[in-house]
C-alpha cells in the first residue's frame, strides 16, 4: 500500500525506535553508498547544528534557529527532490539547503548577517529563508501554479513548523492549491513547539495532516524522525504533484498537491534567544531523545552490515573536518557594515528609513561602531 493511501492519521514509519524494520514495512530502493551518506549528513547536521550554537554563544554569530532532532525530516525529504524541483524554505532548513547544494560556509553567512548568504547559489533552486511564518507558504502556492500554467515538469516543496498551520497564510496557501490542483507538497515540521506554545493549544484536530481534507487534497502524516519513512513519502507526494489526476485538468497538466505533516521533536531552543526549560520538562525532552534519528539510522545500517565503528570514526573526522574549514571561510569574509540593513529592500529608501539611515550615521560619527554593541 502506498504512504498516500493511508488515512491521515496513520502515522508512516519504517524504522523502529531501535533501528530495527518495522514488520511490512518496506524499505526505499536506495544504493549502499546513498544509504552511507544519508547517514553522514544526519551527523553532518547535528554536529554542525552544535557549532553554530556555540558560535552564537561567543558572539561570533548574530543569531541561530537550532536544529537538532530535526536532521531526519530535512534530509530524507530533500533527498526525494528532483534538480529541478523547487524549495521553499522558513528558517530552520539548514540541512534541507546543504543538501540542495548550498555550501555550508554561506549558510553561516547569513545567519552571521551577511547579505552573500542570502543569494542562492548558481543551478540552486531554492528561495531564501522565510523567518515571517508561513509566508513562504503563498509564494511557494503561487509558484506551484506558475509552474502549471506553464506546463513545466518540475513541483515546489514548502517547509513550516506546526505554529504557522495557526496563520491565515497557511489556510489561504492551501485553499488556492487545492481549487487549482497545484503540483505542491506542503511539508509540516510539527516539532511539537510553536516557540512556547505546545501543538495541542495551537488546534483541536486530531492531526494537522487532516487539515489537507477541508481544502480538497490528500494529508498524511509520517514519523519525521525516520529518515526512510519521510524520505519515501516525500517521493510519493512529489510524484503525485507532478503526474497527479488533478481537479483541474483545463487549467494545465495534471497535478495533486499533498499536505505532509513530520511529527518530530527538537531539542534544542526555538532560536539562541529562547529558553526552553521555561516550558518544557526533561522528562519530555527524554522521551522524544529515544527517537533520535542519528543512532536510529546507525543501528539500521550496522544491522545491514554496512556500518562499524572504523567507518563511523572516518565519517565523524570528516565532519569535524568539514564545519571547520566552513566555519573559517566565513569568518574570513568581510563582516557587514551596519547601514548595509538599509540596502536591498527596495529600489528607492521611503522617507521613514532616510530617516533611520540618517540617524545610524549620526550616532556612527558621534559614538563609532561600539554604539550599536550596547
Amino acid at each position: 500500500m502506498s504512504a498516500l493511501q493511508r488515512a491521515p492519521d496513520e502515522q508512516v514509519q519504517i524504522l523502529n525506535d531501535d533501528g530495527t524494520v518495522r514488520d511490512g514495512a518496506t524499505v526505499p530502493d536506495l544504493s549502499d553508498d546513498q544509504l552511507i551518506e544519508m547517514y553522514r549528513q544526519l551527523k553532518f547536521g547535528r554536529h554542525f547544528d552544535e557549532r553554530a550554537v556555540s558560535l552564537q554563544r561567543q558572539g561570533r554569530m548574530g543569531t541561530y534557529p537550532p536544529m537538532s532532532g530535526q536532521e531526519a525530516a530535512q534530509v530524507g525529504s530533500a533527498w526525494a527532490l528532483a534538480d529541478d524541483d523547487w524549495v521553499f524554505p522558513s528558517y530552520r532548513e539548514h540541512m534541507v539547503a546543504y543538501v540542495k547544494g548550498w555550501s555550508l560556509s554561506r549558510i553561516l553567512l547569513y545567519w552571521m548577517g551577511s547579505e552573500e548568504g542570502k543569494a542562492p547559489p548558481a543551478g540552486v533552486n531554492m528561495f531564501t529563508n522565510a523567518v515571517p511564518i508561513a509566508t513562504q507558504v503563498l509564494h511557494a502556492t503561487g509558484a506551484a501554479w506558475a509552474s502549471k500554467l506553464k506546463g513545466d515538469d518540475n513541483a515546489v516543496i514548502c517547509y513550516f513548523g506546526d505554529g504557522a498551520t495557526s496563520e491565515g497564510d497557511f489556510h489561504e496557501g492551501l485553499n488556492f492549491a487545492g481549487v487549482f490542483d497545484v503540483p505542491a507538497v506542503f511539508f509540516c515540521n510539527n516539532n511539537q513547539w510553536a516557540i512556547s506554545v505546545p501543538r495541542e493549544r495551537q488546534t483541536a484536530s486530531a492531526t494537522l495532516a487532516q487539515k489537507a481534507h477541508a481544502y480538497g487534497f490528500e494529508g498524511v502524516q509520517v514519523d519525521g524522525m525516520d529518515p526512510l519513512a519521510v524520505y519515501q513519502v516525500t517521493r510519493e507526494s512529489l510524484e503525485k504533484a507532478k503526474n497527479g489526476t488533478g481537479g483541474n485538468e483545463d487549467i494545465g497538466r495534471a497535478t495533486r498537491p499533498t499536505l505532509i505533516e513530520a511529527v518530530q521533536y527538537r531539542f534544542g531552543a526555538h532560536t539562541t534567544a529562547d529558553d526552553p526549560s521555561v516550558y518544557r520538562d526533561d522528562e519530555e525532552v527524554e522521551y522524544w531523545k529515544r527517537k533520535d534519528p542519528i543512532p536510529r539510522m546507525e543501528s539500521f545500517l550496522r544491522h545491514q552490515g554496512l556500518l562499524d565503528d572504523e567507518r563511523i570514526d572516518a565519517i565523524t573526522q570528516s565532519i569535524k573536518d568539514e564545519v571547520a574549514d566552513a566555519i573559517t571561510q566565513a569568518e574570513e569574509e568581510a563582516r557587514p557594515q551596519p547601514q548595509q540593513i538599509f540596502e536591498n529592500i527596495y529600489e528607492e529608501l521611503s522617507p521613514r528609513q532616510q530617516e533611520q539611515l540618517e540617524y545610524l550615521q549620526e550616532l556612527r560619527a558621534r559614538h563609532g561602531d561600539e554604539v550599536l554593541l550596547e
